[in-house]
């Protein structure tokens, strides 16, 4: 029997008189009979580029100009940078995948797929936290502000997100090596998902299902409570605050992180409640996953340049600058 399922799965490891039999390949499955399923694959495209090209230009700007060096701009810079590499981990290989028909994924990388686009997306989502710490900070304790949120103070939390994160998503997709894959390896999803992937196995998946359940409740769970928290605190704190006009302008400075909440939450806790009330059916959730995943990344450099005034003012100053030295060498 061994030696039979050798021959037919390529690969199996003997752990404590435990043999694992690990696929040499998967098969992602994507959408069923949606026509015309092209063109969502090329708006993705030109998704990743906007993303790309939007992103990069947030994190040059606030790099270049020093007036941007500040800890709330270090952590826009670390919600710019994830997208960037949250977008990049996940929408290439879905067109490598759809557009040019690679439907096979090796083992391995697939388990490489699923960490780097989990791990980016849990970033993202405690980084949003941090800046809810920001605003909270700033409309509770605005004496205290510069004192408490220093650049270090920043530093040390947007360091403890990336190795907590690290941990919790490496032992999450680190367990599935001790699973074995004897029946269907067809993952019902548009990219190598945990919970389409870990449900394919043949042996117990107890172990599986409940670090899928808390890296779940402190990814997508903790993250929106603790930033509504922070939010009734500041709405407590602007209804003392005796100028309706000075209410509004405290609000104001929140906005652009209320509308990155929503873009990112949203859409996320709409799927999952969908999903564990009714039979949502699987093109939806996937399209819903795709959207969740791709969109914020490129609309959170648009609304940190559009909405904040501090960004836009150093654009156009480093704009400025940039022609005045091109005048200068022309005329030199």
């Amino acid at each position: 029997m061994g030696l039979v399922l050798f021959l037919v799965y390529n690969k199996a490891a003997t752990i404590s008189n435990v043999t694992f039999v690990r696929p040499a390949k998967f098969y992602l499955s994507g959408f069923s009979n949606i026509p015309h399923v092209t063109y969502f694959y090329i708006f993705l495209c030109f998704v990743y580029i906007m993303t790309v090209v939007g992103n990069v230009l947030l994190l040059s700007v606030i790099f270049l100009v020093k007036t941007l060096h500040t800890p709330k701009y270090m952590i826009v810079f670390n919600l710019a940078l994830t997208d960037l590499c949250g977008s990049t981990a996940l929408i290439p290989k879905v067109l490598d995948t759809f557009l040019f028909d690679n439907r096979y994924i090796v083992y391995e990388a697939c388990l490489s797929y699923m960490f780097f686009v989990w791990f980016f997306a849990s970033v993202q989502s405690w980084t949003l936290v941090t800046m809810a710490y920001d605003r909270f900070i700033a409309i509770c304790f605005p004496l205290r502000y510069h004192s408490i949120v220093t650049k270090p103070a920043i530093a040390a939390m947007l360091l403890l997100v990336w190795v907590v994160l690290l941990s919790i998503i490496s032992l999450t997709v680190g367990l599935l090596d001790r699973l074995s894959f004897c029946g269907s390896l067809v993952i019902q999803s548009f990219f190598c998902d945990h919970g389409p992937t870990f449900r394919l196995a043949c042996n117990d998946t107890f172990l599986n299902d409940k670090m899928a359940m808390v890296a779940m409740i402190v990814v997508m769970c903790f993250p929106p409570i603790l930033i509504a928290l922070s939010y009734v605190c500041i709405a407590i704190a602007l209804s003392r605050i005796a100028s309706h006009k000075e209410r509004v302008k405290a609000l104001k400075t929140c906005t652009s992180h209320l509308i990155l909440v929503a873009i990112f939450y949203l859409p996320l806790l709409g799927t999952n409640i969908a999903a564990l009330t009714s039979s949502l059916h699987p093109n939806a959730r996937m399209i819903n996953s795709t959207l969740t995943h791709t969109i914020p990344a490129l609309l959170n450099p648009i609304i940190y340049s559009l909405k904040t005034e501090e960004v836009l003012n150093s654009m156009n100053k480093l704009y400025k600058n940039n022609r005045m030295s091109k005048i200068a060498s022309s005329i030199s």
